[in-house]
């Protein structure tokens, strides 16, 4: 959970979060935001999963969009749809348009170790492949985070897949 000494948070977004609509289904609003890099991460791809993971890799660089003015609720619902994968890290990120240096919120993948991880992650790729049925499912953990019995997102994202899949199975 967010300290209370801070009230508003910036986030960098590096993957799903880079697509408005499931920003939208996750905060019931698009918050204000400015492209950034991270300097000194890589974006991977993950074997199984349609979302992206980063990690400190030298010399590399993460593009991605900075969330502005976050406030703690909202900071918490990212938290929850980022869940156990993720852990929250401040980091400094470079501002495309003035070249300024802020520091952030951004959420780097738990496993460093993890064989999972591969290649590099595309967000043009996501749009078309995966950003339909990624929508649906954002939305429905979002229902489901009103809930008191709510389930996790890789809960919830575990069994909307599996439900996708037996959908395909002929």
């Amino acid at each position: 959970m967010a300290s209370s000494s801070q009230s508003v948070f910036n986030v960098f977004v590096y993957g799903s979060l880079l697509a408005d609509d499931i920003v939208r289904a996750l905060l019931k609003r698009v918050p204000p935001s400015n492209p950034a890099i991270l300097h000194n991460y890589h974006r991977f791809s993950i074997k199984g999963r349609v979302y992206p993971a980063i990690l400190p890799v030298e010399n590399k660089r993460v593009n991605g969009k900075v969330l502005l003015d976050i406030n703690v609720p909202e900071l918490n619902i990212l938290d929850a749809f980022e869940d156990v994968e993720y852990e929250r890290t401040t980091v400094d990120v470079s501002l495309m348009d003035s070249s300024k240096t802020l520091q952030v919120e951004t959420y780097v993948w738990v496993n460093k170790r993890d064989p999972d991880l591969h290649g590099e992650w595309d967000f043009e790729e996501w749009k078309v492949l995966h950003k339909g049925d990624f929508l649906t499912m954002t939305m429905e953990f979002s229902e489901e985070m009103e809930l008191p019995e709510s389930k996790t997102r890789v809960a919830t994202y575990e069994s909307f897949y599996a439900q996708e899949e037996n959908k395909s199975k002929p």
